[in-house]
């Protein structure tokens, strides 16, 4: 579907009235911050093994803060590849008696309830994914989707928000943990690559870095 035709949905939407705050701040869209672990590179061919969703709050002051996060540990598909290389990248174990894992299916069917019900509150249409190298994990999602055969998934097919470029522009950095300790953000790094703890740190990255432009000026007319 072309972005054209989003657009025309994001037009039709804002002409039924006054809109929540977050709607109005990203055209409609709700920022939820996507973190994968995978077996690999190769979103067609190699398992999801873990996907956590936070989404995006708004305080009275127009600020943004991490709310809500949907966790999943999840069974590789029926003849997915999975790397050990990627097993040891990530120490994930997969017959760990406490890994508790889930279908794809029911994982994202989960994770996208949470999701619409948080599109909701905040007055918008759509999610849009937010992903620290978002086309990675976007690319994961939309592969999960597609196997799952899921008719209602409420991200945006293409477009992202993407925190390394963003910390790049903001602190110079673009790996995680140093964007993290350049912001201030603590980031611990036995914690890290697992799907919950990078998501979580993303989402306080991403508020950082546009509560900051705010309070530098930006988005002047977000408070008219």
């Amino acid at each position: 579907m072309s972005e054209e035709l989003y657009e025309d949905d994001q037009e039709q939407q804002s002409s039924g009235g006054p809109r929540h705050p977050m709607a109005a701040r990203f055209r409609g869209y709700l920022p939820v911050v996507v973190d994968v672990e995978t077996g690999g590179f190769n979103s067609a061919t190699d398992a999801l093994l873990e996907i956590a969703a936070t989404t995006i709050g708004m305080d009275e002051g127009g600020f943004l803060y991490p709310d809500h996060t949907h966790f999943f540990r999840v069974e590789p598909f029926e003849g997915a590849n999975i790397e050990q290389a990627a097993l040891d990248f990530t120490g994930i174990k997969l017959d760990h008696p406490l890994r508790m894992a889930v279908s794809e299916e029911h994982a994202l069917t989960e994770i996208f309830r949470g999701l619409r019900k948080s599109l909701k509150a905040n007055g918008c249409k759509r999610a849009i994914l937010v992903g620290h190298n978002s086309s990675f994990d976007l690319g994961f999602l939309n592969a999960a989707v597609a196997r799952c055969d899921l008719k209602r998934n409420p991200f945006h097919p293409f477009s992202s928000f993407d925190t390394a470029s963003l910390a790049g522009l903001a602190y110079g950095q673009t790996v995680l943990a140093k964007a993290c300790q350049a912001a201030g953000i603590e980031f611990d790094g036995r914690e890290a690559h697992s799907a919950r703890y990078d998501t979580e740190k993303t989402a306080e990255l991403f508020c950082g870095i546009v509560n900051r432009w705010k309070e530098m000026g930006g988005w002047e007319d977000f408070d008219e």
